[in-house]
């Protein structure tokens, strides 16, 4: 019985030891491998600070010959500027912006591209591509829900804000909508995710765009939030091209860009400009070959819209128009489309060099 009690005493007396022998070991070893993780995660995230910080700078350099008015390589169209301001000087009481380049042409044509104007829903392109920078740095996530909220409630266009308070949506559709139907509670949900208007604006400025401002919550029935036509081209041109956003992201910005809903000014002009009118728009584009890939503003005192236009030759244009009057009046949606029909026989200058 004494040598079974005194086997029981040297078992429990040894695992006593090694447990303080292993708890020893554990303290010594763990703060040594929790080091190892936070500086191999500090190592990370500095290379990675680093690496965006090279990236911006090259981007902004790129950004810069085109933003800073650095356009001598590119030809000037005035053949095309003088059709516009034939069409313009018919309506001498309208304001009007425009804005056409072609990168792989090396053409542009402008009128009064600077000037900003009232942008209407159009602003909801610059929104889009701020957002898509922030999914690049990893600032936001595409899957991340937005709580609908009473101070983002827009009325208007779209349909997010007669759902309930407290419903959330994910980012992605968030976005979506914001082009597709023009939901103006979408963009003001957005607006304030993205860290309100105060920092939109300054990323607004960091990307480029100079003229491009946001001073109220959509609707902005009065014509608030300012762009130009150069700012709204040349954010296309450059996410296109792959200045502004990495290839996943560009990609993401083409396919959202492709549902807007509302297609009668530049693309209708477009199509107008080749010699056909029809209410199925798009389908009668393809069918010549033409991809648009619109976004339009309309707040009755100011019509916009931009437009991503791929030809029959596989090149891209960009193209954005302003008409500022009185409240609708159908001149102003009628010139938009005359000024983007005049866009065609340059549109189809690679067919007459390929001949």
């Amino acid at each position: 019985m004494k040598n079974h009690l005194k086997v029981i005493t040297n078992i429990f007396l040894t695992s006593i030891a090694l447990s303080v022998l292993l708890g020893s070991f554990l303290r010594i070893v763990g703060p040594i491998n929790q080091s190892y993780k936070i500086n191999k995660k500090i190592n990370i995230t500095g290379k990675s600070s680093r690496s965006l910080k090279n990236e911006l700078r090259i981007k902004k350099s790129k950004l810069s010959s085109f933003y800073n008015d650095n356009l001598e390589d590119f030809e000037k169209l005035e053949i095309l500027i003088n059709k516009w301001e034939n069409l313009i000087i018919k309506n001498p009481d309208l304001d009007v912006s425009a804005f056409f380049i072609s990168l792989d042409n090396k053409f542009y044509a402008e009128i009064k591209p600077d000037v900003m104007l009232s942008a209407a829903s159009s602003i909801k392109v610059p929104i889009l591509i701020i957002l898509l920078t922030m999914l690049d740095r990893e600032e936001i996530v595409w899957n991340e829900n937005l709580i609908l909220t009473e101070d983002v409630i827009g009325s208007g266009s779209g349909w997010m804000a007669y759902q309930n308070i407290g419903e959330g949506f994910p980012v992605y559709e968030v976005a979506t909508e914001m082009i597709r139907v023009s939901d103006n509670t979408a963009t003001n949900l957005l607006i304030k995710r993205l860290g309100g208007i105060k920092v939109v604006n300054q990323r607004f400025k960091e990307i480029g765009l100079k003229n491009t401002q946001i001073n109220n919550y959509l609707p902005d029935l009065d014509g608030t939030n300012l762009t130009s036509t150069k700012d709204l081209s040349l954010a296309m041109a450059l996410v296109d091209n792959g200045y502004l956003l990495n290839v996943s992201s560009r990609d993401i910005f083409r396919k959202i860009m492709s549902k807007s809903k509302t297609n009668t000014l530049i693309p209708s002009g477009i199509l107008r400009g080749l010699g056909k009118q029809s209410k199925d728009t798009d389908y009668h584009l393809s069918l010549k070959g033409y991809l648009v890939h619109n976004k339009t503003g309309d707040i009755g005192i100011s019509y916009s819209d931009t437009a991503l236009i791929q030809t029959p030759h596989n090149s891209r244009a960009f193209a954005s128009f302003i008409v500022k009057g009185p409240f609708n009046d159908p001149r102003s949606t009628e010139l938009i489309r005359n000024l983007s029909a005049e866009l065609v026989p340059f549109l189809n200058q690679d067919e007459k060099s390929s001949n």
